[in-house]
């Protein structure tokens, strides 16, 4: 990002990309109109897995925060649970009608699916609904700000705060003077920010304090783009936090990308460590060391009969 170079393309797919989503540094699961899920390994960006997901078009996808499922919905009206650490089909659900979003809570233990003007909030242990949420206009973005609490946008100018348990409004308040198009939220040193982007043409910052949710967030910061916005990405610089924790940095990273590396293995997905990597290594080592002193010995005996 700080250099603005393009580090690699998706070619596999034969359709639009609708949907991307980054597990980590080092892999990422993108979904398109062909109906193919594939996930790439974004140091070489080879496409490690292709999977027929849908037979339609996959509208939305979802990595768990474990990276051993993913969820995802299409045009056939089902919901799809995956299993990422085979490569393979886990759970399908049929829905009644197409869904177009699909997103997991924070903890993994429940998550929801947007149809038209609808949420419906699921639990992981049952796969069932245990709540649904539904608004005047269509939903085009939700984000969860904690495990509880669900920010909705929609086709109008305010976002809405919802419990997810319990189903209730807890703060709405208008934002942009258009309709919202996406949200994002991050926590950034105790302060949990909010980022609207709107068809306005505004980009917008919120701060929010949850233990007085009830109020109305405080706008930061504001920037008007003078463009019809569509989608929101937010690149987060962690270079500052690394230096302050350099070990928690090493930590994270070798946890993402050396204990968890996604390889294909006979058409399978799987998650691998370092230590399977090392004990394969040591057996290839072992039959030399034999290899070795077994010549050694055949010359000491040619030399005694030579004798």
């Amino acid at each position: 990002m700080k250099k603005k170079i393009e580090h690699g393309a998706l070619l596999h797919h034969n359709g639009t990309i609708t949907c991307l989503e980054f597990y980590g540094n080092a892999h990422l699961l993108s979904g398109a109109e062909d109906g193919l899920i594939c996930i790439w390994d974004t140091k070489r960006w080879e496409c490690l897995k292709s999977i027929k997901a849908h037979k339609g078009h996959v509208t939305s996808l979802s990595i768990h925060p474990s990276g051993k499922l993913a969820l995802s919905v299409g045009t056939d009206k089902t919901l799809r649970t995956w299993n990422l650490v085979e490569g393979r089909s886990a759970f399908i659900k049929n829905l009644k009608q197409n869904a177009h979003i699909v997103k997991w809570s924070p903890s993994g233990e429940k998550y929801v699916v947007v149809i038209t003007n609808k949420v419906d909030v699921y639990k992981l242990e049952t796969a069932s609904v245990s709540g649904s949420i539904t608004t005047e206009k269509r939903i085009s973005s939700v984000r969860f700000i904690t495990d509880s609490v669900l920010a909705i946008a929609g086709d109008d100018e305010v976002i809405r705060l919802y419990d997810c348990d319990s189903q209730k409004c807890l703060c709405e308040f208008k934002a942009h003077e258009n309709r919202i198009k996406d949200i994002y939220s991050f926590e950034k040193e105790g302060l949990q920010v909010i980022v609207t982007a709107s068809s306005d043409g505004y980009i917008k910052l919120w701060s929010l304090e949850l233990d007085k949710i009830q109020d109305r967030p405080s706008l930061l910061c504001e920037v008007n783009t003078k463009a019809r916005l569509t989608c929101l990405a937010v690149w987060l610089d962690r270079t500052s936090e690394t230096k302050e924790n350099p070990d928690n940095a090493t930590t994270s990273s070798y946890v993402n990308e050396d204990e968890q590396r996604l390889i294909t293995r006979k058409k399978k997905v799987c998650w691998t460590d370092n230590s399977d990597k090392s004990a394969k290594e040591d057996r290839q080592v072992m039959p030399k060391k034999k290899k070795s002193e077994g010549t050694q010995q055949k010359k000491k005996m040619k030399l005694q009969n030579s004798k």
